[in-house]
């Protein structure tokens, strides 16, 4: 499998990714907005679309779409916030409107690779690109990990103990927008979003504090990721979608064990 280099390519994309991911997916579905995801995931489509149909690059396109879209997500969420799930919903619904009408004008072919993912299609660039903004988001994570756990769990007082509130969750938005977009090129946009949701969930059923929850995630999310590439080169199946079917097996064991545990108290 490893003697082609864009396997390998693949492989060291697949385990950034799967690094990437958890770190911005636990703060989302502490928050509720795990469907976040969904919606940047969707709006890198339209991205694509965009790209194919103005010939324009495809993946630049998707993430300076994305960007946007994440953007107005985060001026919605705090125009409604009471009600920040409203944000989610009316940025995906638009992005599905306009990916469906300028699908019928681009590559079916290029589209289509772009909605489950392709490893075959995957560059150095990619990877290059990757790595980046892999170093980014774990520093940033790294960096401003109490304010992040802190507006988690309680956005009013962190904000009342001078932590940036606006500001952290723009740049979170954001670097998620981006993560996305690459992403999709390799997991698929219509799967990205689930592997930033299902490996988090599956660790909260086993651990308890955030710190172990985000680690157990990374190591669930590196797991089911590894699985995706193997079973992709073998199988000739898409890595995504191994990806987050090994995701949701994971999980399934995950609420076994914490049932198992909680009756044997």
């Amino acid at each position: 499998m490893f003697s082609y280099s864009f396997m390998r390519i693949a492989f060291f994309i697949c385990i950034f990714i799967s690094i990437m991911l958890p770190l911005l997916g636990a703060p989302l579905v502490q928050k509720r907005l795990s469907m976040t995801g969904d919606a940047l995931s969707h709006t890198s489509l339209l991205g694509v679309a965009i790209g194919i149909v103005a010939g324009f690059n495809p993946l630049i396109a998707s993430i300076i779409i994305s960007i946007v879209a994440s953007v107005v997500i985060e001026l919605i969420r705090r125009k409604f916030s009471k009600y920040a799930e409203l944000s989610v919903v009316i940025v995906m619904s638009f992005a599905i409107g306009l990916t469906a009408i300028l699908s019928k004008y681009s590559s079916a072919a290029t589209f289509s690779s772009y909605l489950f993912g392709s490893i075959s299609l995957v560059t150095l660039k990619d990877l290059i690109v990757i790595i980046a903004v892999a170093i980014v988001t774990v520093i940033f994570s790294i960096g401003f990990y109490r304010q992040i756990l802190y507006s988690s769990y309680n956005e009013f007082q962190a904000s009342l103990d001078n932590i940036h509130v606006k500001a952290l969750n723009m740049a979170q938005t954001i670097l998620t927008a981006i993560i996305v977009a690459i992403s999709s090129k390799v997991v698929g946009a219509l799967i990205v979003s689930a592997l930033m949701v299902i490996p988090y969930a599956s660790s909260i059923q086993l651990n308890k504090s955030y710190k172990g929850s985000l680690i157990v995630s990374i190591v669930l999310s590196l797991i089911a990721s590894i699985i995706g590439v193997i079973a992709s080169y073998y199988l000739d199946i898409s890595a995504g979608g191994v990806m987050v079917v090994t995701s949701t097996i994971i999980l399934l064991v995950s609420l076994i064990i914490n049932k198992i545990l909680k009756l044997s108290k």
